[in-house]
């Protein structure tokens, strides 16, 4: 019937559902919460969602390096939640985030990068979403978006997109926005038709989405129905990511790794 609204299906993903690891690595250790399958973490309900492909939230030491290693064909957003993050390619050239910043790299026919606690100070943490790409064998790139926390405030913030000219551009169907919501404000997301979203509180919260509660910590996935809305309990920081739901075959699975 014209006008009517499709439903709408909302997962929420409390803290202790999501994969949690450690272990240690060059100069120092990580511990992660690893939404959906990756490395020896392999859970058939979350292998992706949409286009996303991982979305890993890891915590490195103070100086501690995840060391060079290779991937290729995957569109790469890594967004600083806390410390510096430095990227590092083959050729020891990179880009430095400080929290709130965002890194976009198309990794392409193939690259080396590392991973690395830019201060020995303190703890560096970081979130790393992984996107199938729409062509394959793309020339490398990478690009930074500094962003002030008030860009962020009470506003979604699109940091990568196709659609929007301020935010970095992508060759995958994918936005990530971020933003800190204060307490008892909302922002609204327009999801489009066919679109899903996956929702994590990264600090703070909790975060009401429609009827539901994400604590921090957790996320959420949103299957069907136009609209999202947010309102946080307290103050949080969140990440947004919009994505089809039905992945054509011109995206395909090859293995990132």
């Amino acid at each position: 019937m014209a006008g009517t609204k499709s439903r709408q299906a909302v997962i929420i993903r409390p803290p202790e559902s999501i994969y949690q690891t450690q272990g240690e690595i060059e100069n120092g250790s990580f511990q992660g919460y690893w939404h959906f399958s990756f490395n020896e973490y392999n859970e058939r309900e979350y292998t992706h969602f949409g286009t996303l492909r991982v979305f890993n939230d890891d915590t490195l030491s103070p100086g501690a390096t995840w060391p060079l290693h290779p991937h290729r064909n995957i569109e790469v957003v890594t967004y600083c939640a806390g410390g510096e993050f430095r990227h590092a390619d083959e050729n020891g050239a990179g880009s430095i985030l400080q929290k709130g910043w965002v890194l976009h790299t198309t990794v392409g026919r193939g690259m080396w990068h590392a991973e690395i606690n830019n201060r020995r100070d303190q703890p560096m943490r970081f979130i790393q979403m992984w996107f199938m790409p729409r062509e394959h064998n793309l020339d490398p790139a990478l690009q930074v978006l500094k962003v002030d926390k008030d860009r962020r405030r009470n506003n979604l913030l699109p940091l990568v997109s196709n659609d929007h000219r301020q935010a970095l551009p992508i060759a995958s169907d994918a936005h990530v926005y971020s933003s800190f919501l204060e307490s008892g404000r909302q922002v609204g997301h327009e999801l489009g038709v066919g679109r899903g979203a996956y929702i994590y509180v990264l600090e703070g919260g909790p975060v009401r989405l429609n009827d539901h509660a994400i604590p921090e910590l957790g996320a959420a996935k949103v299957i069907g129905g136009l609209d999202v809305r947010l309102e946080a309990e307290n103050d949080a920081e969140l990440l947004l990511v919009g994505v089809p739901l039905a992945v054509g075959h011109h995206y395909g699975h090859e293995s990132p790794y």
